[in-house]
């Protein structure tokens, strides 16, 4: 199943209400921080500052990329060509050349710019007296050695030229595995993960020096990063404990294993173990409904309600007999689903959690959030088409700024523009970052490397990627998997934090990666009842 054992690690508290996290996670520590090209300077001058020599950290730095690299026989066989460029990520190169050619590797060097750090020189000139061949000219493309680039390294602003970018991109074609960037691919921003002026290429693997850098981790470098590793460089603890509170950390598979998951008392009944409500479907799309209801019940929550469109909720009892059916959507003209009316009919405060928006289609209702639902106490989930539609109502977002309860948003990034149309969303994790601060709500942003950010500045991104997951139904499956969650969370321990949130769209991706049966929502969606059955057993 996980890639560690459900070892509960971290602190909780037990009462009558059961268990649930109440310390950090996941730790802010060199596994999972990620700093901007500014910041990763910073670290290396406060290092400097206590005494760490330069030449020690390039020797740390050269040596723990040679050791991943010899880990790895395959790549090596038909030798080595490391790609030298003018600064210090040119002397880590050089570094990784020596350890190399130490190691009995058939290794050469390349140096395309006049090297101009003294200790880079220094490297080179010992590079030449043990015997490391200086290729005067550009390396042959088309060989199958593996290429090591070390060209320009972080905070890079500079375009790599146009020989050096078709030379790179003809590598990557020949032999697509066989081309590795320390720390950060030519051409490629380390803040934002945008290319530099149009040119960059496709690296299969980046060793991110130190701590990750937050530009790798966007949509935009996936391209470019390839498989994404971290080469530690030994920052003390003292060190990072200066980044602030709210630094960015990237969670990983092996995370799940360290969160405590909400526990309801086993004496508990099934109005006590969480209670959600789902308002979605329309008949337009019919099936969003079905998929939010499975997620709702995949995550264990007690009871599940809905208020969902006739001609769903005429056949409930035949496909969800589970849930219970509070009344039905009425219908606009175009297919989509009213849902202002029905509220007034039901006691939304009996509920930990409501769902609103998967499937119900797009209409522009100006009344349609009102004093019921920001008066609502418990957790509210707005999705899909109830974000489309509060973006088109007077007020928007700062609707949000109202509700007594606290809310979780799950746009996709087309959603989420028409929300926030004034947040640059080209790096989607500052755009989760600023959403969560001016709305008061917690976000997570889909994309390939999901954000998920609370008002108080706190973010995580979802270091993973399978993009077989990127399919029809998931986001429906997603938001009612998150809805019952915050249920249970709610019913177990009276509190809610953001971190039960990320944890769960963390699950969700994992049972996308992992889940053996196909990659369709209503697969992955099985696999995801029966991971948290095992976690509550």
């Amino acid at each position: 199943m996980f890639p560690h054992s459900w070892a509960l690690i971290v602190a909780s508290i037990h009462s009558g209400f059961g268990c649930f996290l109440i310390l950090n996670w996941s730790p802010s520590d060199s596994e999972h921080l990620m700093v901007s090209a500014e910041q990763m300077q910073n670290i290396e001058k406060e290092m400097f500052s206590m005494g760490m020599p330069v030449e020690a950290l390039m020797e740390k730095v050269g040596i723990g990329i040679s050791t991943w690299i010899l880990d790895r026989q395959g790549l090596i066989e038909n030798g080595v060509i490391v790609l030298v460029g003018p600064g210090h990520n040119g002397g880590d190169g050089l570094v990784v050349a020596r350890e190399l050619y130490m190691a009995g590797v058939d290794i050469s060097i390349w140096c395309p710019f006049p090297l101009k750090k003294e200790l880079t020189k220094k490297h080179f000139e010992y590079a030449m007296q043990i015997g490391i061949k200086n290729l005067e000219q550009k390396p042959d493309s088309n060989s199958d050695s593996l290429w090591i680039e070390g060209l320009f390294g972080l905070g890079q602003s500079r375009p790599i030229s146009d020989e050096i970018f078709h030379l790179l991109n003809s590598k990557n074609t020949f032999s697509p595995d066989k081309l590795i960037s320390i720390d950060v691919p030519a051409g490629l921003d380390s803040d934002n993960g945008n290319i530099i002026s149009n040119t960059s290429y496709k690296a299969s693997h980046t060793l991110s020096l130190g701590l990750f850098k937050s530009g790798l981790i966007q949509d935009s470098a996936i391209d470019y990063v390839g498989s994404l590793e971290r080469v530690d460089i030994g920052i003390p603890d003292k060190i990072l404990d200066d980044l602030p509170e709210t630094q960015p950390l990237r969670i990983s598979f092996s995370d799940l294993s360290t969160f405590v998951w909400p526990r309801p008392s086993k004496s508990k009944s099934k109005y006590q173990r969480g209670r959600v409500l789902v308002i979605a479907g329309s008949e337009k799309y019919k099936g969003a409904s079905s998929l939010a209801l499975n997620g709702a019940l995949a995550s264990g929550a007690g009871s599940v309600s809905a208020i969902l469109p006739n001609s769903v909720s005429s056949a409930l009892w035949t496909t969800h007999p589970e849930v219970l059916l509070l009344g039905d959507l009425n219908t606009f003209q175009n297919g989509s689903s009213d849902f202002s009316k029905v509220l007034n009919d039901v006691d939304l405060n009996r509920y930990d959690s409501i769902l609103l928006g998967p499937g119900l289609g797009i209409v522009e209702e100006k009344d349609c959030f009102g004093s019921d639902l920001k008066d609502f106490k418990g957790l509210l989930v707005l999705d899909a088409d109830a974000i489309n539609r509060l973006s088109l109502t007077s007020i928007g977002w700062k609707w949000l700024n109202d509700r007594e309860g606290p809310t979780w948003l799950t746009p996709h990034l087309g959603e989420f523009k028409r929300l926030f149309p004034l947040i640059d969303c080209s790096n989607p994790l500052k755009a989760g970052i600023e959403a969560a601060r001016i709305c008061g709500s917690s976000v997570l942003l889909k994309c390939a490397h999901s954000v998920i950010c609370d008002p108080q500045g706190k973010s995580w991104q979802i270091g993973q990627v399978n993009s077989s997951v990127a399919r029809t139904g998931l986001g429906d499956v997603l938001a009612g998997f998150v809805s019952g969650m915050g249920a249970s969370g709610l019913a177990s321990a009276k509190r809610l934090d953001t971190d039960l949130f990320a944890a769960s769209a963390l699950m969700h991706a994992y049972a996308g990666a992992s889940c053996s049966r196909g990659s369709t929502a209503s697969a992955i969606c099985t696999f995801l009842a029966e991971l948290i059955k095992k976690e509550s057993s």
